[in-house]
């Protein structure tokens, strides 16, 4: 099935998303976790702790850390957590060469790993991790279906997928803020970098195409995934969605 979102590109051009969303990354990669933290307000961390904090009664010994970028989701699963491996996967080479100065910077490669993998076609066994984790980047995935039916593949039989995407307020007044803040404010500040406002002129598009709420629960039940459920937070600014294998 095609989904609204995957037909998003951040540039209007014919060539596949995937390809166009490594272009734009590679590009943003140097300024993207200053720029990321200023149009956030600085709240995403708080919601990748909230995300990370679901994996603490599920085995978490070799988490898959999908769409990495920069590796913020894997240094701050590292922190919390605790695992013994973390493989961090994203098709920008230009995002994980910032994540990796920051491992090292940190001390963490014994335990962080990167590769250059799209996750709709991984290299992995079966079976291989015990959790998956993904902060914003499903909204950027090129075919959903193959990617969740991969993820389901390397996850080990009670395994967990947890994931993380901004979403749509359902409701007045935060629905109304929320659409002046992605339409003017967001294109407004990446405007000061001129070789991210291309990137951020997609982020409000692929949100507002993305599947949300009950429709990604559903697309996750179609590709094999069980006990599914969402939480919302920052009065629906972001969700969480959780599910097993």
């Amino acid at each position: 099935m095609n989904y609204k979102v995957e037909s998003v590109t951040p540039y209007d051009s014919d060539k596949p998303k995937k390809e166009q969303v490594t272009q734009m990354f590679d590009l943003v990669a140097p300024n993207y976790d200053k720029l990321n933290r200023i149009l956030s307000l600085g709240i995403d961390d708080y919601w990748r702790r909230e995300a990370l904090g679901v994996l603490k009664k599920y085995p978490h010994s070799h988490i898959l850390d999908i769409a990495t970028g920069t590796g913020d989701f894997a240094i701050l699963a590292n922190k919390i957590l605790k695992p013994e491996k973390i493989t961090a996967v994203d098709i920008s080479v230009g995002m994980m060469a910032v994540g990796v100065e920051k491992v090292k910077a940190k001390g963490y490669e014994n335990v962080i790993s990167f590769e250059n993998q799209d996750c709709a076609e991984m290299t992995f066994s079966d079976n291989t991790f015990d959790a998956a984790i993904a902060a914003f980047g499903v909204r950027n995935f090129e075919d959903i279906d193959k990617s969740f039916s991969e993820v389901l593949r390397v996850l080990k039989p009670g395994g967990v997928f947890v994931f993380i995407e901004l979403t749509t307020p359902e409701k007045s007044p935060m629905k109304d803020l929320h659409k002046f803040y992605t339409n003017n404010v967001v294109p407004l500040f990446s405007g000061l970098f001129t070789t991210e406002q291309k990137a951020y002129e997609y982020l409000p598009a692929s949100i507002g195409a993305f599947p949300q709420g009950r429709n990604m629960m559903l697309i996750l039940k179609k590709n094999g995934f069980t006990n599914i459920r969402l939480r919302r937070l920052t009065l629906g600014i972001t969700t969480i969605y959780i599910a097993e294998k």
